[in-house]
């Protein structure tokens, strides 16, 4: 798929204040087969993130925060052919990156995404790991489930917009005009801190809401009022949100 000058894979990682979660992730990206590139987008870490990153031989740049303006610069500043957008708190399979290239081989296939299952042990972890294949069957995918592209697609939509809320699927709705999405049977692990912890069918409830609005035409941007102050009100750090919550 790629020269020998130019890397298969670039994993972009957005992070904020992810000190905490980001070693397991890129200790795992270490054990991927073939040459990867690594970059972790940081949007202001006080925590010592950056240099994690560093000490895990990734890129590390800093840009202003929210997910979808970290990710798109850090996909421009990436040098492979193929994409891998990866949250800060998601471990991926050692033979995640192989999956990638192959599917890739099909020209007709322009993006794709992962299983996913949530480390929680609590319900809400296990509901939210039994809700992702059926959202999958209707059509929906989220940035949480590891979303890869072709690069030249990427740059033929666009990539990802700077909005503050659904990113994810305003990227996933473009590329659809222009290739097949397949699914790629394996699974990465992710963190379900975002809704251990508190009332998870509030926050659930809100989502669905939140999720039908978007789909009615409201704009992502003027969702993203409201989405912002609910992180205040739950002490969260705002970096946008690319899946369910």
């Amino acid at each position: 798929m790629s020269s020998s000058d130019t890397p298969a894979l670039s994993i972009i990682i957005p992070a904020l204040n992810e000190a905490h979660s980001i070693g397991p992730t890129l200790d795992a990206v270490s054990h991927l087969s073939g040459w990867v590139e690594v970059i972790v987008v940081d949007g202001g870490s006080d925590d010592g993130t950056r240099e994690i990153a560093s000490v895990h031989g990734a890129m590390v740049i800093a840009s202003e925060g929210g997910r979808g303006v970290q990710m798109h610069k850090g996909a421009c500043a990436a040098q492979g052919e193929a994409l891998w957008f990866l949250h800060a708190d998601t471990v991926v399979p050692a033979d995640g990156a192989h999956l990638i290239v192959k599917t890739l081989h099909d020209r007709r296939v322009v993006a794709g995404n992962f299983n996913i299952c949530f480390n929680g042990h609590g319900r809400p972890a296990r509901f939210m790991t039994w809700l992702y294949p059926q959202l999958r069957r209707l059509g929906l995918c989220y940035g949480d489930s590891a979303i890869f592209v072709r690069r030249e697609s990427y740059e033929l939509v666009g990539g990802f917009r700077s909005f503050p809320i659904f990113e994810d699927l305003d990227l996933l709705r473009e590329l659809r005009n222009v290739g097949r999405i397949v699914h790629v049977p394996a699974t990465v692990v992710t963190s379900s801190r975002r809704f251990e912890g508190r009332s998870f069918v509030i926050t659930f409830t809100r989502w669905v809401v939140m999720q039908l609005l978007y789909w009615l035409g409201v704009s992502p941007r003027r969702l993203g009022r409201f989405y912002a102050p609910q992180c205040e009100s739950r002490g969260e750090l705002k970096t946008g949100t690319s899946g369910i919550f």
